[in-house]
């Protein structure tokens, strides 16, 4: 005998509810198993707070990500943990940041502290800290190139060029901003943005 259609809507309605129920909570249980990677490989806006702070302050309120002309800021989900959910991340391969600090003026507790959109502001920002990975880069390979430089919102400080236009990181002015990495035509990047507060190290593949 078939079953009514408003025993089939419930029953389709808890499965789901399960489903949505189960499959974070299961994520989370990944998440904190010993020995997985869990290295962020997204930014925060510039200004942001050190992370434990900024995680503090953060109440998700979205208003970064609304003023943002770039639109380059996006939201962590609950696969990150409720520690993380729904604050601002910027995810430099997708679309970094053009570093106009109008995210840091409108935020309302001072997790992203706020910066004027100057030369001495953009110095300020410490987002992260580019990286270039040596052994997949057209131009350490005889290949010029030198995009990443172009992209590059502080040429010369941040980025220099050297022989072939081999890119090179100045980790006391590089902001990482992301927008090398945004830039960047090698599949995958030659050039990463390593998330500040974390371990710097060469990047491969």
């Amino acid at each position: 005998m078939d079953a009514s259609p408003g025993k089939t809507d419930r029953a389709g309605f808890f499965r789901a509810l399960g489903i949505g129920i189960l499959v974070p909570f299961a994520l989370l249980l990944i998440d904190r198993v010993p020995g997985v990677a869990r290295l962020r490989r997204y930014l925060r806006p510039p200004g942001a707070l050190a992370e434990k702070g900024f995680l503090n302050a953060c109440i998700g309120c979205g208003q970064c990500a609304n003023v943002c002309p770039n639109k380059c800021i996006q939201f962590v989900s609950l696969e990150k943990g409720l520690d993380q959910l729904a604050t601002p991340v910027i995810i430099a391969r997708s679309q970094g940041c053009i570093l106009c600090m109008a995210c840091t003026r409108v935020c309302p507790t001072g997790a992203l502290q706020p910066l004027e959109p100057t030369e001495a502001g953009r110095q300020a920002v410490a987002m992260g800290t580019a990286v270039v990975a040596e052994d997949v880069c057209y131009s350490f390979s005889g290949r010029t190139c030198g995009v990443c430089y172009h992209a590059c919102p502080l040429p010369g400080k941040a980025m220099k060029l050297g022989l072939f236009e081999k890119p090179e990181v100045n980790p006391e002015h590089c902001v990482g901003c992301g927008l090398c990495e945004q830039a960047c035509i090698h599949m995958p990047q030659a050039i990463r943005v390593i998330p500040a507060g974390q371990a710097r190290r060469k990047e491969t593949g």
